[in-house]
Formats: structure tokens, sequence, C-alpha cells
């Protein structure tokens, strides 16, 4: 996408993803060129239609740009043995015009509306989920592969801060207002970081309730503030109300030791171990009831768990084997 830099300086899970996947590829040997943003960083070939992500230039029509982002693969689709579309729905509808194969990693769904589109190019095209909860049953895929964090990025830190951690975009489907009851609930401060995504959600229903000392908004934040953030908290609370197709910040805040509370909902039972890196819970009086119980979990469990499972490497070796199962390379 270019939404956001690629990788992105804040937010942009799809754009994190596509970096991890791309620098990942650069470092087992891979011939890679990155289709992004003019300013996004890549050891690999950059190009480009626009200097910067139409969301910070006010003056960019996202539709234009986006669809001379998108002409600009499909016109040099034979100089590839293999297109990985991080880009959701709209570049399936140039796949059948060109010989190359397309693989397209599906970030969910937005909405029920979108699914025309894939259900028109399922039988033509690859598709690949994030996790076995976000599969569609009239699609058809390749394999799931989880996202994978760059190692490098994040710290391990053995001693937890004595604060709950609401990291996300802030939208009403995410639970930030969930995880400031769930905090007030149980008399335990709450740090909010994230993108607001819903401007009137956030200015009736979370600001009125910060107030910088139990509750508290710190911004979107990225680099080593997000990494002390997630490292340094009591406890990730991801009180989703939606079904949540995977969650970045979860796996990120596991690496460094932090155990994550969650709505069971979506993929969440496939990051989250119940009872060992966190708690699965069905309401946010649950999830007071199981905050005394997060200082028994082991925070290297946490990191054990996603060095295993969740890591750029090992998604990088997953989609390596996706690749040549297409191509036959």
């Amino acid at each position: 996408p270019i939404a956001w830099r690629t990788p992105p300086l804040r937010y942009g899970p799809w754009e994190q993803v596509a970096s991890n996947v791309a620098e990942g590829m650069v470092k087992e040997g891979l011939d890679v060129t990155l289709f992004a943003t003019g300013d996004s960083k890549t050891d690999g070939r950059l190009e480009s239609v626009t200097p910067g992500p139409w969301s910070e230039h006010p003056d960019m029509d996202p539709k234009v740009w986006e669809c001379l982002h998108i002409s600009n693969v499909m016109e040099r689709a034979g100089e590839f043995d293999l297109i990985h579309n991080h880009f959701d729905f709209l570049p399936l509808a140039w796949s059948r015009l060109v010989s190359t194969p397309m693989l397209t990693t599906i970030h969910g769904f937005s909405s029920p509306r979108i699914l025309p589109v894939y259900r028109k190019y399922n039988k033509s095209s690859h598709y690949a989920s994030i996790s076995n909860s976000d599969r569609h049953p009239d699609l058809d895929y390749i394999a799931t592969v989880y996202n994978g964090i760059r190692e490098e990025d994040f710290t391990f830190r053995e001693s937890p801060g004595d604060y709950l951690l609401f990291f996300g975009r802030i939208h009403p489907e995410k639970g930030c207002l969930e995880s400031i009851n769930i905090a007030r609930k149980a008399g335990m401060r709450l740090v909010i970081s994230g993108l607001v995504q819903d401007q009137r959600y956030f200015s009736e229903k979370i600001e009125p309730l910060i107030n910088g000392d139990d509750v508290a908004y710190i911004g979107n934040t990225g680099g080593r503030q997000r990494d002390e953030l997630l490292g340094k908290a009591y406890a990730l609370l991801h009180p989703v109300l939606f079904e949540e197709p995977f969650g970045l910040s979860v796996a990120e805040a596991m690496y460094c030791g932090t155990p994550v509370i969650a709505f069971n909902r979506g993929s969440m039972p496939e990051l989250v171990r119940h009872g060992e890196t966190g708690f699965l819970v069905g309401d946010t009086n649950q999830a007071v009831e199981v905050l005394p119980d997060i200082s028994r979990l082991e925070r290297q469990r946490c990191h054990d768990h996603v060095r295993e499972r969740f890591t750029q490497k090992k998604m990088v070796g997953d989609y390596l084997e996706v690749y040549r199962k297409i191509t036959g390379l």
C-alpha cells in the first residue's frame, strides 16, 4: 500500500509486514523489487510513482495514485517470476491480464462488500491467510503464513512496569474504551498509544476520560518508544470487538516479555497461549479478574513463544515454500 511509508515510521501494519517480507527475501538472496512510496527504505530495488504517502499529503487523491501505483507493477509484470501482493483486492483486477503469477496475502476483510472480487479471482490467483481464523469459506488458500516481526526492533525485558497498555488504532472495534474500563475497575494506570482512526469516537468516548494520570494518551508512537512501551508494560490489553485477523502488537508485546489479555475472538487463540503467555477472556469483568494472575506468568515464555512462531525469519521461510510451490523454481 501507499497510505504510509514502507516500513512505516509509526502506524502501518500492512506496510510493516510487506517490508519484513521484502527485506527477509533480500537476506535469502532473492532479487527483490519493492513497489512502495518514494520515501520507503529497502535493501532491494525501490520503485515508486509518488515521493510520499497519500495519508500525509492532503492534495493527493488516493484513488488516482493507487491506480498509478498498481499499473506501475503490472506493466512490468514480465520482469518478475512472482508478484506478491499486500495491497488487498485492487491488484486482482489486473491479474488475468498478465502471465506472471500473483500471490495475495489477505490482511483481513474490511467489509463483506469486497468479497465479490476475491471470489471472481479465486481460481486464477493464489491467496494466503494470516491466520486460520481469518479464512473465508468461499475462498481457496495456498497456505496460512503468520505475520513475523523483526527481532532487532524489539527488546526482551525481564521486569515489567506497573501500567497497562492499549496499543493500536483508536477505533470502536479495537476496544480502547473497554481497556479504560478494565484499567479503572482494576485500579491501574492505562497508557494509550495509537493512531486516531475514528475522530468522533475519540472525541466523544475516549478524550473525556483522559486525564494524564490514571488514563494517559501519548499519541501514535513507533521505533524505540514503541519498543519501550510494549516491553515495560505490566500487560497489553487487547479487548477487540471484531474478529481480529492477526494483531501485530500482540506478537510484539509478547516478544518483549509482556503478557496479553485479549477478548477471545478471531486469531487471538492462535497467538495467545491461555495461561502461559496471557489470558483469553469473554468480557471486561473477566479481564479484571485475571489481572492479578499476570504476575505469575513467565515473561521468558512469552518471548520464546514468539521467537518460535512469529518472527520475520519464520515468516520468510514459510513464504519461500509458497513461492516455490507457485513458481516451481
